[in-house]
């Protein structure tokens, strides 16, 4: 027979914050936070030293999380480099469809911390440095012309992506769009022989 355990106060404010400064961003008040979490304000500065450190704490926990989809998602594609970036674009894509999308938490993160000095930014500049360097090493293996450029492209067509599928979720999804433009910066370094058009299309 085994028991559940409650998780104790720092896991508690981890899961609240998680989960509010996803919904509502990084601006949530800290009584919104205590409340949610069940925890007293002490247990804020104990663990985190205030809310910038739980803010930072919360990017890096999603940070992991989000770089082993990311890894995932490429390798449930197989092991042709066009296939798993395109993968990443389509699955990408899935996700700003869904009802319960708000975005993605790094770019709203980097947009309200006014502070440069916020711990939180680094941990959103890491998490673009690794993504980068999935994409470069999968742009180096397809014998890509300038695969750092076409990483940087890459990472710019993801934040477009997701920040359209926040902004406009009304409108028609930008998925098919951005699978479009994803072919274009993978095969636009190709040798042209090395081009192939028939991965396949996943409906978002």
């Amino acid at each position: 027979m085994t028991t559940s355990t409650k998780p104790g106060p720092r896991e508690r404010l981890l899961l609240a914050a998680q989960e509010l400064t996803y919904t509502h961003g990084v601006g949530v008040g800290v009584d919104a936070l205590l409340k949610a979490a069940g925890v007293a304000r002490r247990s804020l500065y104990e663990h985190f030293g205030g809310k910038d450190g739980l803010i930072a704490e919360v990017l890096r926990r999603s940070t992991a999380e989000d770089v082993a989809e990311y890894r995932a998602t490429m390798d449930a594609a197989g092991d042709d480099p066009r296939a798993r970036l395109l993968a990443v674009v389509d699955r990408l894509g899935r996700i700003t469809a869904e009802p319960d999308f708000q975005g993605c938490r790094y770019l709203a993160a980097d947009l309200a911390l006014t502070d440069r000095e916020h711990p939180g930014h680094e941990v959103t500049r890491t998490y673009r440095r690794t993504l980068q360097g999935l994409f470069t090493a999968e742009l180096a293996a397809l014998g890509h012309a300038r695969p750092d450029f076409a990483a940087d492209q890459l990472l710019i067509l993801v934040d477009g992506l997701l920040a359209t599928g926040a902004a406009r979720p009304e409108d028609r999804p930008p998925a098919a769009a951005a699978r479009e433009l994803a072919e274009h910066i993978v095969d636009a370094g190709l040798p042209s022989a090395a081009v192939t058009t028939d991965a396949p299309r996943q409906a978002p």
